[in-house]
């Protein structure tokens, strides 16, 4: 077998191509793997997202029936001005809350 300049050529064009196509194959199976971490890190958001919302009604909750208890005990100490109009509306609007 004689190797000649067209067999040097023929092969460098032929290595080439599949080089070529090898690194675009890469180029794309990377891609894939790069969506699939976002989608999955986008599941963890909102998995997140969620509990922390959850705490934050929690919070919301008790800190709503603690300022109901500070309400009660200012109008039990005789503070009359606006202390029972306010505890009047905490109470509807929690009441109102409970019922949704």
């Amino acid at each position: 077998m004689v190797i000649t300049l067209q067999t040097i050529i023929t092969f460098g064009a032929f290595l080439s191509a599949f080089l070529f196509i090898g690194g675009v194959a890469l180029k794309i199976y990377n891609w894939y793997l790069k969506q699939q971490k976002q989608d999955i890190s986008i599941e963890e958001l909102r998995k997140h997202h969620e509990e922390d919302l959850k705490r934050v009604r929690e919070e919301n909750t008790l800190i709503c029936y603690a300022l109901s208890a500070c309400l009660d005990g200012l109008q039990q100490l005789g503070a009359n001005h606006t202390v029972p109009l306010a505890k009047d509306k905490l109470d509807k609007y929690l009441n109102q809350q409970a019922h949704k």
